[in-house]
């Protein structure tokens, strides 16, 4: 029995099969003039408004990540998983793109939206989005070697909290960096044993600020994830827009002498 024919039986999980009532909502089902970023810097001043995309999700990344990723190291068909699947941008992509995805989260208020937002048919978009909620930590459900692969946005530590106003203790959020750091160590583990050998595993990841001095959390996430097993293939520069508060951190950043946190790290991880 596959992985997907498993979940399907999961009293716990959402097989989604669209039926979107407003689909006519929608003016385009896919980027103008998409390109395939060729280089190790990507920016995206325009974050993406095709399909079911929006940025109401605080943190969510831009739909053009996941397209590039998806698109570079996987092929129709395959199955791929994002266990932080938050705003459920890479679940609209990957079904856009006609692959099949598990998409995790332990917020409830999350796994709604990602429902919502894979809620539509399109000619072409055939793939199959199965909705679970799940910690990141812990993915029994999910055979060993049977994802194609990983594409996801962990939080950043307690950079933002995605459950305020609710009791969600395995939220990841909730920790400071030395904390987050140790949990990420189970993540990685279960990237490492769910994924195929030869498949790739991309996480997208920040660096924060303690009393004036930068924290290179993503490269520790990086070592994490090697240290699991995993060898780096690519490592991408990805500048950030739009980013709130900027008016306060611009005054802050003069006063005190920082620079302004722009950009995060795309790392692309290899199972030899």
């Amino acid at each position: 029995m596959s992985t997907l024919e498993s979940l399907e039986e999961s009293p716990e999980a959402v097989l989604v099969k669209p039926k979107w009532k407003r689909a006519q909502k929608i003016k385009k089902w896919e980027p103008d003039d998409f390109e395939l970023e060729m280089t190790t810097v990507w920016s995206f001043p325009q974050r993406g408004d095709w399909a079911t995309h929006d940025a109401k999700w605080r943190g969510n990344w831009s739909p053009y990540i996941p397209r590039n990723i998806i698109l570079r190291f996987s092929k129709e068909g395959d199955l791929i998983l994002d266990q932080f699947a938050g705003g459920g941008t890479t679940l609209v992509e990957a079904k856009l793109l006609n692959r099949n995805i598990i998409g995790t989260d332990v917020n409830d208020i999350a796994l709604e939206r990602c429902r919502e937002k894979v809620d539509f048919d399109h000619e072409g978009a055939d793939g199959t989005v199965t909705i679970k909620k799940a910690d990141a930590r812990d993915l029994n459900f999910i055979g060993d070697s049977s994802i194609d692969l990983i594409c996801t946005h962990p939080p950043y530590a307690n950079i933002i909290h995605y459950s305020e106003g609710q009791d969600i203790g395995e939220d990841l959020s909730n920790l400071d960096v030395t904390n987050f750091l140790e949990e990420m160590k189970k993540v990685a583990s279960e990237c490492f044993r769910v994924l195929k050998k030869g498949k790739f595993c991309a996480v997208l990841m920040g660096d924060t600020r303690k009393k004036g001095h930068i924290i290179p959390m993503s490269f520790e996430a990086m070592k994490i994830f090697e240290a699991s097993g995993f060898k780096t293939k690519e490592i991408i520069i990805k500048e950030q827009h739009n980013c709130r508060a900027t008016g306060y951190w611009k005054t802050n950043s003069i006063k005190y002498n920082f620079f302004l946190i722009a950009h995060e790290y795309l790392f692309i991880f290899r199972k030899p």
